[in-house]
């Protein structure tokens, strides 16, 4: 990842910062190619807000344009976590400067006085590519091509890199107007959707699972838009180390631009990845992945160095790209999984190139545990249900494959054979689609690799089973999934059953007369009782519950045998969630904010997000203070799923 050049010189006690106090950049728009319609910032500027409308873009990665005007907006909420990551000072929030910055009514980095002076255009100029932009991207939309995409309502305002952690984030506005990318659409979003975003991108992170984040959400309270109604707009000012993602590359491969993704992989591996050298070196056992240290592969590779003596099997730079990126998503999709999270609309402009969450659309946590769940009432083929997710991902790696081949298929050629136009692709497909093929095979088999063992690893500790490397990959390979098929069978909540883990002390689960020395054996009715399963349940699924749970204890007694059952309960509550952000629980806090103006809920719904394992939030100390929240909604919120709101869904309308 990008760091600063000063980030060794600085420490965390470093100062906090207005938002225009913040360092900034723009090194997307220095180094990619912009919009031949509008070459700079200024031919942007000087073209009237309104003419700036949908059409097609080529030989490009963005357009320069600036957000629509906001009237009177107004501040909803923002995330404390968020002010910290980006080292803003909370007391800065009040200041028109910040809510002017994130409902995008103040530029940093332009000047309209050099325009006016006539110069914008000249080299003296550091605003010469200091102006917001529109990233251009395609994508494959439940499994078709959809042509270009691009951002159609998101525009990025700069880069900013953290004086504490030197992280560079690239901060964006979602809601913002119209871009050259906005199809048939309106360049807006409405609070509804925004209220989701907001909270859902704050909740993963809160989670660990690696997520772009939210900084504020902000109501335009003049402007409204025709969804399946018509609904308030908002914008929210989201931010993330990169908002590349695979549609961006697949667009020009398409186009058969070849230049372009060459151009862009460069800079995806120098810019996003922190460098060539950054980048997974060859495994030992390319055929067998699983047998290969599979948590820290070698780094280090110069660029110039091809990797394997095999013909096929020769990797070169952007092989090692290639295959960081899978790695970043097969690890990614595995926390999906063992949380329960599902994107509900994971197509290629939807898949990120680091492996984050983004883009919240109609998305869901897990309710009552159904692998063919689809949070997406448009998704009538289950393509994107709970089970289909690793599945999903790797097809739209496969598409990434397919859109770097030309340069991993090169093989220790890529810097000699030209490769700029599908004339000069055909002239070495022989050695060119072979070798593609047999590394997009490879790469296959360390997805399945590192989805199964960061899988096994989180969904491990979630239940408590520390010394995961006792545990013999056959054993658990049953020991997990019979676990789920339980989860199915007895209709119970996901997480309430990993919470119920956490919170109850392993005597409570055996009868006073078993001797502590025998293994484990829970009653039916126990199981039954203390997982409140529903009387309609065969006796035959209340049986595997109990036997499945004797299995548990008797492996969590045997991994915890010197400590009390107090510690192990508390180490698992600091992984398995007491709140979590459900369907149901947005939908209230969208009507509360829409229909009562209860702007304080999303306050006290935000503060939970990010303290999801608390037992209680309401008199807690937290940083310092006292919090104040509402005790009886923390209990409903934390409680049983209301009967008529389980497993709801929503539509991609946003």
């Amino acid at each position: 990842m990008t760091t600063s050049p000063l980030h060794s010189q600085l420490t965390s006690r470093a100062r906090l910062l207005s938002i225009g106090e913040l360092p900034k950049s723009w090194t997307f728009t220095s180094k990619l190619p912009a919009d031949p319609k509008f070459p700079s910032p200024q031919a942007s500027y000087e073209t009237p807000r309104h003419h700036i409308t949908p059409r097609p873009v080529h030989e490009s990665l963005f357009s320069y344009v600036r957000p629509e005007p906001a009237e009177s907006p107004e501040l909803l909420a923002v995330s404390p976590a968020a002010l910290e990551t980006l080292s803003i000072a909370p007391e800065s929030v009040a200041s028109l400067e910040f809510l002017n910055t994130v409902s995008g009514n103040l530029l940093h980095g332009w000047d309209d006085k050099s325009v006016l002076d006539g110069t914008a255009g000249s080299t003296s100029n550091t605003a010469n590519t200091q102006y917001p932009w529109a990233q251009c991207y395609g994508g494959f939309q439940f499994g078709s091509w959809a042509g270009q995409l691009g951002d159609g309502r998101a525009i990025s305002l700069f880069e900013t890199t953290s004086p504490v952690t030197g992280q560079r984030y690239e901060l964006q506005l979602k809601g913002a107007g119209l871009t050259p990318y906005s199809r048939f659409a309106d360049g807006k979003a409405v609070l509804r959707s925004s209220i989701r975003e907001f909270l859902a991108s704050e909740a993963l992170h809160a989670l660990g699972i690696a997520t772009t984040r939210a900084l504020s959400l902000t109501k335009l309270p003049h402007a409204s838009a025709a969804r399946e109604t018509i609904e308030p707009c908002a914008i929210v000012l989201r931010f993330a180390p990169s908002w590349i993602r695979i549609g961006t590359f697949d667009l020009p491969r398409v186009r058969q631009d070849y230049a372009t993704v060459r151009l862009l992989a460069e800079y995806v591996a120098e810019e996003v990845y922190g460098g060539w050298k950054a980048l997974p070196g060859r495994l030992a056992e390319t055929e067998a992945p699983s047998s290969a240290p599979l948590e820290e592969p070698r780094l280090g590779v110069a660029a110039e160095e091809t990797e394997g003596s095999e013909s096929l099997a020769q990797e070169n730079r952007f092989a090692r790209l290639y295959r960081a990126i899978v790695r970043r998503n097969a690890a990614g999709c595995a926390s999906w999984m063992v949380y329960g999270f599902m994107n509900g609309v994971l197509n290629t402009d939807n898949t990120s190139v680091l492996g984050l969450s983004m883009d919240y659309g109609p998305f869901a946590f897990m309710d009552v545990f159904d692998p063919l769940y689809t949070p997406n009432h448009d998704d009538i083929t289950l393509r994107y249900s709970y089970r289909n997710q690793p599945t999903i991902i790797w097809w739209n790696l496969v598409r990434l494959g397919e859109d770097l081949a030309p340069l991993i298929g090169a093989g220790d050629k890529v810097d000699q054979i030209n490769l700029r136009t599908h004339d000069d692709l055909l002239k070495h497909q022989e050695d060119i689609v072979p070798r593609a093929e047999a590394l997009i095979g490879q790469a296959g088999e360390e997805y399945k690799a590192v989805f199964t063992a960061e899988y096994r690893r989180l969904m491990l500790r979630r239940l408590g089973l520390r010394d995961s490397l006792t545990h013999a990959d056959a054993d658990i390979a049953k020991f997990l999934p019979d676990m789920l098929d339980i989860l199915a069978t007895c209709k119970l909540d996901f997480h309430q059953f990993f919470r119920t883990l956490s919170t109850t002390p392993l005597s409570a689960f055996v009868s006073e007369t078993q001797n502590e020395a025998d293994t484990m054996s829970v009653a039916p009715e126990t199981a039954s009782r203390l997982f409140n399963v529903a009387g309609s349940v065969p006796e035959d699924a209340r049986i595997k519950l109990a036997e499945w749970l004797s299995q548990w204890g008797t492996r969590v007694a045997a991994e915890w045998p010197t400590v009390a059952d107090s510690e192990r309960q508390q180490t698992m509550k600091k992984v398995n969630p007491n709140f979590v952000l459900r369907s149901w629980i947005l939908t209230e806090i969208i009507d509360r904010v829409q229909k009562d103006s209860d702007t304080d809920v999303l306050r006290r719904a935000m503060h939970m997000a990010l303290h999801p394992f608390e037992d209680e939030w309401t008199g807690r100390i937290f940083d310092g203070q006292v919090y104040q929240g509402d005790k009886a909604e923390e209990e409903r919120w934390t409680g049983p799923v209301p009967e008529t709101k389980v497993g709801m869904q929503c539509s991609c309308s946003s």
